[in-house]
C-alpha cells in the first residue's frame, strides 16, 4: 500500500470542505425571485457581472483535466503539447465575433441554450434535436475526465486503499467526492460553481505562479530543464522542443479546430449567457488571455516534470500523474496539499458547470420539445435537476467502469463532435440564409466522417480512436480529423442549401429580428418582448 501524504491530505481534505460549505450556501448568495424557474437554476438568474462571469469561465474552460493534460501531453510529446496555447489566443478574438450576438439573442428571447437558438431561427425541431443531443454527447466523456483528474490526485496522495485493495475502497475517496457534488449542484444549480469557481482560480494563479518559479530554482534554472527536456526526447525520440516540419499540418489544424470547438460546448455557452448585460460578454472575451498566459506557464510544467526525473524511467509510467507526482515530489508537503486542491477543485467547477449545461439541453430541447410540451417551468427545474444528477452518475461509472485511455480518447472524439455544430449556430447569428435541411445533412455528413476516419486510427494503447489526425484529402498533408470533418460539413451546407433554394424548397419560420442580435438588457426590445418562451 502506498504511503498516505497526511500533511498534503489535511491540507486537501480542509480546502474541499471550504468549497463544500459554498457550494450549499451560494443557494442564498443572489438569492432568486423564482427559484423554480430554469433561469434560476440553471443559468444563475442571468445576472453575473464582469468578473464573476470571468472567474466562472474560466474555472469552466480551464479544468482540472487542464491542469493534468496539458503538462503531461508536453511531458510525454514536447512542444506538440503547446498547441493549446495558441488555441486559446485564437478562440477569444474569434468568439468576441458571435457571442455577444448570441447573448443578446438569447436575452430577447429567453433562449436558455444553443439549441434553443437553433429551433428559433430555423424553425426546425430535427436540426434542434441533433444539436442537443451533439452537446450532450459531448460533454459527457468531458465531465468523466473531471473525476479522472481528482483520481491522479488521490493516486499520488495515497488515499483509497492499495492495489489489492476491493474496489469499493479503492474508490472510496471519488465517491466521498462525487456526492458531495452532485448535492450542492442539486441544491444551488450554477450559483455553485460560480462562487466556488472564485476559490480555485485564485487556487490555480498561487499555484502556478509558486510553481515555475520555485520549482526552477530547485532544478538549476530553466537552461537545465530545457538541456534535460532536449536530451530527453533526443534519446526516447518521443518529441522534440519545437514542432517538427511534418506535425505542423496537425499542430496548426488541431489549433484552429479546438478554437472553433471551445464556445460550442454547451457549458461554455452555459457561462455566456448567465452574464447580465452584452458588454459583460464583450469584456470577458477581452479579459479571458489572462488564462492563455496561466496556460502557458501551465505548460512548462511538463518539462520541469521532466528535469526532475518524474516517472523515473519507468517503462508505462502514466503521464497523466507528472503534475501530481512533481509536485509530491518538488514542494513541501503542505503546500502539496494547496496544489492538490487547486486541481481536485478545479475538478468539481466545470463537473457541476458541465453536468447543468447537459441538464438545460436535456430539458429544454429533448423533454419539453419533444415529450411534455405543457411542462411548466418547475417541471423544467425539476427535471433539469434530476438530470444533472443522472449525467454525473453516468460520468462516474463510465470512470470507474472503462479504462481512463478510452476517456482521454472519447473527449477528443467529443471535441469533432461539437465542432460540427458550428455551422448551424454561427452561420445563424450572421445569415438566415442556410436552408434548415442542409445544416441537417451537413451535420450528419461532418458527424459520419470524422467518427469513421478517428475510429481507423490505432495506438500503442488502443487499437481505434487512438488519435485525432489523419490526411487530409486533397492535400494530402496529416491535419485535424475534425477540421476536416467541419470543412466537409460547410460543402456540403452550401452546396445543398442552393439546391434547396432552386427547387424553392419551404423553410422553416425564423421567430428572430436583426435587432434582437445587438440588443442589450433595458433596451426597448428587451422592455417591449414578451415573457421569455419555455418551449416553441
Amino acid at each position: 500500500m502506498k504511503d498516505v501524504n497526511v500533511p498534503a491530505l489535511v491540507v486537501f481534505v480542509l480546502f474541499f470542505l471550504l468549497v463544500t460549505a459554498m457550494g450549499f450556501l451560494a443557494s442564498r448568495w443572489r438569492r432568486a425571485d423564482d427559484a423554480a424557474h430554469l433561469d434560476e437554476w440553471g443559468l444563475g438568474g442571468r445576472s453575473f457581472g464582469t468578473w464573476v462571469t470571468w472567474f466562472l469561465l474560466g474555472g469552466d474552460l480551464y479544468t482540472a483535466y487542464t491542469f493534468v493534460a496539458v503538462p503531461a501531453a508536453v511531458y510525454a510529446s514536447g512542444a506538440a503539447g503547446f498547441f493549446a496555447v495558441p488555441y486559446t489566443i485564437i478562440a477569444y478574438p474569434l468568439v468576441f465575433l458571435f457571442l455577444p450576438r448570441l447573448w443578446s439573442v438569447s436575452r430577447v428571447h429567453g433562449y436558455v441554450t444553443p439549441a434553443d437558438f437553433v429551433r428559433g431561427r430555423y424553425g426546425s425541431r430535427p436540426l434542434s434535436l441533433v444539436v442537443a443531443l451533439t452537446g450532450i454527447l459531448a460533454t459527457m466523456p468531458y465531465i468523466a475526465l473531471q473525476l479522472v483528474g481528482i483520481q491522479a490526485v488521490l493516486d499520488v496522495l495515497g488515499v483509497g486503499g492499495g492495489a489489492n485493495a476491493n474496489w469499493f475502497v479503492k474508490d472510496l475517496p471519488l465517491f466521498i467526492a462525487f456526492g458531495v457534488l452532485a448535492a450542492y449542484t442539486y441544491s444551488s444549480g450554477l450559483r455553485a460553481p460560480a462562487l466556488i469557481a472564485f476559490v480555485k482560480d485564485a487556487l490555480v494563479y498561487i499555484v502556478i505562479i509558486v510553481a515555475v518559479v520555485y520549482i526552477p530554482i530547485r532544478l538549476g534554472g530553466y537552461g537545465h530543464i530545457f538541456s534535460a527536456a532536449a536530451d530527453h526526447f533526443k534519446q526516447t525520440r518521443a518529441g522534440s522542443l519545437t514542432v517538427p516540419d511534418n506535425k505542423q499540418w496537425t499542430y496548426a489544424t488541431l489549433g484552429l479546430g479546438s478554437a472553433m470547438a471551445l464556445f460550442m460546448y454547451p457549458h461554455s455557452v452555459t457561462g455566456v449567457l448567465a452574464s447580465k448585460s452584452r458588454n459583460t460578454v464583450r469584456r470577458n472575451m477581452a479579459i479571458m488571455p489572462a488564462y492563455s498566459l496561466m496556460l502557458g506557464l501551465l505548460a512548462l510544467l511538463g518539462f520541469m516534470a521532466i528535469a526532475a526525473g518524474v516517472g523515473g524511467g519507468v517503462k508505462g509510467f502514466n503521464a497523466q500523474l507528472s503534475v501530481p507526482q512533481l509536485f509530491a515530489d518538488m514542494f513541501p508537503d503542505w503546500f502539496t496539499g494547496v496544489a492538490f486542491a487547486a486541481i481536485g477543485i478545479g475538478a468539481l467547477v466545470p463537473a457541476a458547470i458541465m453536468s447543468i449545461a447537459a441538464a438545460n439541453l436535456f430539458t429544454r430541447n429533448v423533454y419539453k420539445e419533444w415529450l411534455k410540451p405543457a411542462a411548466t417551468p418547475a417541471d423544467e427545474t425539476r427535471i433539469a435537476k434530476l438530470v444533472s444528477l443522472l449525467v454525473k452518475v453516468g460520468a462516474l461509472v463510465f470512470v470507474l467502469g472503462m479504462d481512463k485511455q478510452a476517456a482521454i480518447n472519447l473527449q477528443l472524439l467529443g471535441g469533432l463532435w461539437i465542432l460540427q455544430t458550428f455551422v448551424a449556430i454561427v452561420g445563424g447569428l450572421f445569415t438566415r440564409w442556410f436552408h434548415h435541411w442542409a445544416l441537417f445533412v451537413g451535420w450528419a455528413a461532418g458527424m459520419v466522417y470524422g467518427t469513421w476516419k478517428a475510429y481507423g486510427i490505432a495506438s500503442p494503447a488502443t487499437k481505434h480512436f487512438g488519435g485525432n489526425a489523419a490526411e487530409i484529402p486533397g492535400i494530402g498533408e496529416i491535419g485535424y480529423i475534425g477540421l476536416t470533418a467541419f470543412a466537409l460539413n460547410l460543402i456540403v451546407a452550401v452546396a445543398l442549401t442552393l439546391v434547396l433554394r432552386v427547387v424553392k424548397a419551404p423553410d422553416g419560420p425564423d421567430e428572430t429580428k436583426p435587432s434582437d442580435y445587438s440588443a442589450e438588457a433595458g433596451d426597448d426590445e428587451l422592455e417591449n418582448a414578451p415573457e421569455p418562451v419555455a418551449a416553441h
